[in-house]
């Protein structure tokens, strides 16, 4: 009897704890920075509970702790989140250490390496390198591109003035040169008016996902990814000329402006200070709101250009989403996942002013002509290289801003910078026996 009463409540505790895990499924939780593409996520979601019922909220947290909160939980192994749209340079630290969940099933079941735009499989989903292991669904795209002064440019004085200076005409530019060229022409200090605002900032990326934008288009390269070879590739002919390149930029650049990221770059344009901005496309929309930018019918956007060998390639910014593996609801997670890749869904998250990944809404004249910017991203999207994305990727970004940071804001030799930094990246590889 008393074995018969063990099993009856056994039984009722399996059907208590199922309901209770049904029940938990109807919430979904996921964790992003805090800003406009993360409100925009979640009114996409929004649109997921009047279809199924289940209520997903995006909880989010200032970019300043992003990494350290995501991490934090991580590390605890907490179920606070069900997913996560995080850095790509997190997927080799999140997957080695066992946080997300394996996509791998999922990405092939589905066809995600067609169905998304080839560089951001490789960078937001893939680890290792090459592996066909996949970790995260590309979710909001992005990449570095420029804005200009428009109403600058097409002014007919300012471009005879440039066709008598340089020898063509004035428009956005489609080299590093011509680049170059602007920048200068523009300068005008005593005007209070100036060339171009670049990414100088050195407390995490923005310096180095500056200069990586004249690293890939001058043909250079970070390393080897899939040997974690650096000598003669980051230290590489090609690398010290961009670097010099980025340095010349910097001389035409506004007052004050050796610690700036991606609010200051914005505030270049609409505070009439320079011709030209270098800025992550997720803050584009600013710059064509009347309220937000009194420039905004002045204002343009274009690539960035191509180096001097006709490469034209640009910093990858943006974020995959991936399911924690600690979360209680993996299985509802998965469910949201196949809504999220549908081609509607895609293209609803585009209106909704997200940066799909989604080859077939990126490549559609609807998408490309649905905002001033779009037709650059599309074109940036097919075209873009990221930062390492091994664990020890956070020493590996605070090691190039050391070297660079002397060399892009004060008076620091190319070449010796970019040598020691191949001494660095050698020292921690084989440190983390990446290499013998």
């Amino acid at each position: 009897m008393r074995r018969h009463l063990t099993g009856l409540l056994a039984g009722v505790g399996l059907a208590f704890a199922s309901s209770v895990s049904a029940l938990h499924a109807q919430e979904l939780t996921i964790f992003w920075a805090e800003w406009d593409p993360a409100n925009y996520l979640q009114e996409l979601v929004n649109e997921y509970e009047k279809e199924t019922g289940v209520k997903v909220t995006v909880e989010t947290t200032p970019w300043s702790d992003f990494q350290t909160k995501a991490f934090t939980e991580f590390n605890a192994k907490g179920s606070a989140y069900d997913m996560v749209v995080g850095d790509s340079q997190w997927i080799g630290a999140a997957s080695e250490a066992g946080h997300y969940v394996d996509l791998t099933d999922f990405f092939n079941q589905h066809k995600l390496t067609e169905v998304m735009a080839p560089a951001t499989v490789k960078y937001y989903a893939e680890y290792p390198s090459a592996s066909g292991k996949y970790w995260s669904i590309p979710a909001e795209g992005d990449a570095v591109g420029w804005s200009y002064r428009k109403d600058w440019f097409e002014d007919p004085k300012e471009m005879e003035a440039f066709k008598a200076k340089y020898g063509y005409d004035l428009a956005p530019p489609a080299t590093w040169a011509q680049l170059r060229d602007i920048a200068e022409f523009f300068h005008r200090p005593d005007e209070k008016r100036y060339g171009v605002a670049i990414y100088t900032d050195n407390s995490y990326d923005a310096l180095v996902m500056g200069v990586e934008n004249a690293i890939f288009s001058f043909g250079g390269e970070l390393g080897d990814y899939a040997t974690y070879k650096v000598d003669g590739i980051i230290n590489s002919e090609a690398n010290i000329a961009a670097v010099e390149a980025y340095k010349e930029l910097y001389k035409f650049t506004p007052p004050g402006w050796a610690k700036t990221f991606f609010v200051e770059n914005n505030q270049a344009i609409t505070e009439n200070l320079a011709a030209m901005s270098m800025n992550y496309f997720a803050f584009f929309p600013a710059l064509v709101n009347e309220a937000s930018n009194p420039n905004a019918k002045g204002t343009g956007f274009f690539a960035n250009p191509a180096g001097p060998g006709g490469e034209q390639f640009a910093a990858l910014g943006g974020q995959g989403i991936s399911v924690i593996s600690y979360s209680e609801n993996k299985e509802e997670s998965m469910k949201f996942l196949e809504w999220f890749i549908k081609d509607e869904t895609q293209k609803r998250w585009a209106e909704l002013g997200g940066y799909t990944a989604s080859a077939k809404v990126l490549e559609s004249e609807e998408f490309q002509n649905a905002t001033p910017y779009n037709k650059a991203f599309y074109e940036t999207m097919f075209k873009v290289k990221d930062f390492w994305a091994t664990p020890e990727y956070a020493e590996l970004l605070i090691q190039m801003n050391q070297r660079l940071y002397p060399v892009i804001t004060g008076d620091g030799n190319a070449k010796e910078a970019l040598d020691a930094l191949a001494a660095d990246w050698n020292a921690t590889f084989k440190k983390y026996n990446r290499v013998k």
